[in-house]
């Protein structure tokens, strides 16, 4: 980054003046390179800590966004600078989040062991009672008068009642306690599972949720196929349009993908702008299903770009792999991304068709 300010300092004062034409090249090749590590760490900050990483790489992506503008020195110390902050200030977020969640375990191992304790005064107290009454019985024996007996029974028997109704509610009281407790921290645990488990900025499953999926299948030796799709020329959306319009589009085509699906189907992002769709039965259903997903996902998406409303043409590639006994998670992944490319080969190929026949029509 300080290097980065320091050529652009150089090249505007002329200094280690290469050619006008070769230093425009070098800049560019290293603000696309000071983008891209920009780009990357927001998403690293996104698998380092799902609940405050998103927040991070939204606000990367805007630094992002100003790099498209003309660059300067200025520029480029202004960028740095916020960068700095905007890392520090995710840092100390981070680390209190998972001071919190620490404290959370914490109390929650304290509750336990406030109720065990709970639990052993109450039995000290009730077996306090209990030999108070046994002590009393035993006194009976020595009594002649019938009706001294009599009253003494009935004192021991209402005694030894009333210690029974309080172990009772005692007992009641500590395990509705704990079993609030426990909701309260299965809660948590949920929402953290939850959140682990979902892509953030598309809502779907998250890659190691939908490999998690894809093993469970495997060991139970179901029949199932997947799907691996990839948006076509993707790239260039971030290019022309900005990281801000690629993610809006992501979160579009996702929600189109969720929609076009059943029930059953598992969808998730496998990472980029790569989904995974996971079909319960043979390769003829999940083919005749893939077909009507990409009829149904491919197409025009409005998204608000950086002069207002943008409309994006988006096709897709799709490949189909259908698991059998015997074949591994890699295996079956391998030839869904092979077959994905190859159908991504063939549509290229088709647009260039178009193209060429497009400008014979022209002439």
């Amino acid at each position: 980054m300080i290097s980065l300010k320091k050529y652009l300092d150089s090249a505007e004062s002329g200094i280690g003046d290469r050619g006008d034409e070769e230093d425009r090249g070098t800049v560019q090749v290293v603000i696309d390179a000071y983008r891209s590590a920009l780009i990357e760490m927001g998403n690293c900050s996104v698998d380092a800590c799902p609940a405050l990483g998103p927040d991070l790489k939204r606000s990367l992506a805007g630094l992002v966004e100003r790099l498209y503008a003309e660059v300067s020195p200025e520029l480029v110390a202004s960028t740095r600078s916020c960068t700095r902050e905007r890392l520090q200030d995710w840092g100390r977020r981070t680390a209190r989040h998972y001071e919190q969640k620490a404290a959370e375990v914490k109390e929650l191992l304290l509750v336990v062991a406030r109720t065990a304790e709970s639990v052993g005064d109450r039995d000290l107290r009730c077996a306090q009672q209990m030999d108070e009454v046994t002590t009393r019985l035993k006194s009976i024996a020595n009594l002649e008068d019938v009706t001294e007996i009599r009253a003494s029974i009935e004192r021991s028997a209402s005694d030894l009642k009333t210690s029974i109704d309080r172990m009772t509610a005692e007992g009641k009281a500590v395990v509705q306690q704990l079993q609030g407790q426990v909701s309260a921290y299965q809660s948590r645990l949920e929402e953290a599972e939850y959140i682990a488990s979902c892509d953030p900025l598309t809502g779907l499953g998250s890659r190691p949720w939908v490999e998690g999926q894809l093993q469970q299948r495997i060991n139970a030796a179901q029949a199932f196929c997947a799907v691996m799709i990839d948006i076509d020329e993707f790239k260039r959306v971030n290019d022309d349009h900005g990281h801000l319009v690629g993610d809006e589009l992501l979160k579009q085509f996702a929600g189109e993908l969720r929609s076009a699906c059943r029930s059953g189907d598992m969808i998730g992002r496998w990472g980029g702008d790569e989904f995974l769709v996971l079909f319960d039965g043979g390769i003829e259903a999940a083919h005749t299903h893939a077909e009507q997903l990409r009829a149904w996902v491919c197409g025009n998406y409005t998204v608000q770009g950086r002069h207002g409303p943008q409309k994006i043409r988006v096709e897709a590639s799709f490949g189909l792999a259908e698991h059998t006994v015997g074949k591994t998670l890699k295996e079956l992944l391998d030839q869904a991304d092979a077959q994905m490319y190859l159908h991504k080969g063939v549509s290229r190929a088709n647009r260039k068709g178009m193209k060429r026949q497009g400008l014979r029509e022209m002439e």
